[in-house]
Formats: structure tokens, C-alpha cells, sequence
């Protein structure tokens, strides 16, 4: 998994999402793009990624697509339009984008069978909606995350988890929750 850590400008949200998906069908990857706002760090998007590539390879995805399902475990939510949240939107966003070869055998692939991080990440870097390239998970936006993953000042009290921690424990209740 490769991440790159931007901000974001996009003046048509359709055209970057078919960006991304023409530059993962290119290299074989998935890519997503999340609000750095809703990642606590990289141990987040890692943990969702796993347990989405889980879900693929037993069949009990929500999603028909990779990218949707890793935004879903992300999110730590089974709605699709709520999880749409943690995303990118039009305007100036600090970002985190995601790029990631297939380990579930459900992508496509290359002629040459070998997924390419490293180019699509250089191609997604190059992406004229990517204004600059800068760190967006060194200091995670506390009351955001506390919010959006409903995470509560008793809970905190009652632990001496990090918060990445707790982020994750909401990723991970996603599978018990079905």
C-alpha cells in the first residue's frame, strides 16, 4: 500500500474519480482518495484495506468495487452515501490518496501480471487536481474524528488507547456488525 499525502483542487469530482480509476485500470490497482481530515493515520487505512480484502475474498462485500469497500471499512460504515463522507469533494482538500495492488484476485490484469504502485502513484502525483504534495496525516483533526467516528469523552476516559486505536477498533466492529 502506498499512500500519497496531498492537497487536492478538483473542479469536477466525476472527472477526477475517472481519472483515478483510468490510472488503477492502467497499473492494476485500486486507488481511493480520502479527506485527511477522516484518516487517523496510515495504521487506519491499513487496517481497512485488510479487512476489506477479507470481505472480497469470502464474498461478503457490500460493494461490487474494491476502492467503495476499502472506503466502506475506512468510514466504518455499511451505507455507501454515508462513507461518501470521508471522501474527496470539489474545492481544496488536504488529502490522503490511496494506492494499492490487488491481493484478492478480483482486479484486473496487466498484460505483464504485475500491478504497479509505484507508476500509479506517480501518475495520480501528476494529476493536474493535485496542487501539492505535503504531509496530511503528521497531526490528525482530533475533533473530527472524534465526531465522525462517534467516539466519546467517557470512552477516552475509559481507555489509554490512542485515538488511531480507537479509530481503528471502529474499523475493525464493521465485520461485527454485519
Amino acid at each position: 500500500m502506498e499512500l500519497l499525502e496531498c492537497t487536492l483542487s478538483i473542479d469536477d469530482l466525476d472527472a477526477f474519480v475517472a481519472d483515478l480509476g483510468s490510472i488503477g485500470d492502467r497499473h492494476d490497482v485500486t486507488i481511493q482518495a480520502f479527506d485527511a481530515r477522516y484518516v487517523a493515520d496510515r495504521a487506519h487505512l491499513k487496517r481497512a484495506v485488510d479487512l476489506a480484502d477479507r470481505a472480497i475474498s469470502r464474498g461478503e462485500n457490500v460493494a461490487r468495487d474494491r476502492a467503495v469497500e476499502i472506503l466502506l471499512y475506512a468510514a466504518g460504515r455499511r451505507q455507501i452515501d454515508r462513507a461518501l463522507e470521508m471522501g474527496v469533494d470539489e474545492g481544496e482538500t488536504r488529502s490522503v490518496v490511496l494506492v494499492d495492488k490487488d491481493s484478492t484476485g478480483n482486479e484486473g490484469v496487466r498484460d505483464d501480471g504485475d500491478a504497479d504502485e509505484t507508476a500509479a502513484l506517480k501518475a495520480v502525483a501528476d494529476l493536474a487536481a493535485v496542487v501539492a504534495t505535503e504531509p496530511t496525516l503528521e497531526e490528525s483533526d482530533e475533533e473530527t474524528l472524534h465526531s465522525f467516528f462517534e467516539i466519546t469523552d467517557a470512552e477516552r476516559a475509559a481507555t489509554d488507547a490512542s485515538l488511531s486505536a480507537l479509530v481503528r477498533e471502529r474499523v475493525a466492529l464493521l465485520e461485527v456488525e454485519k
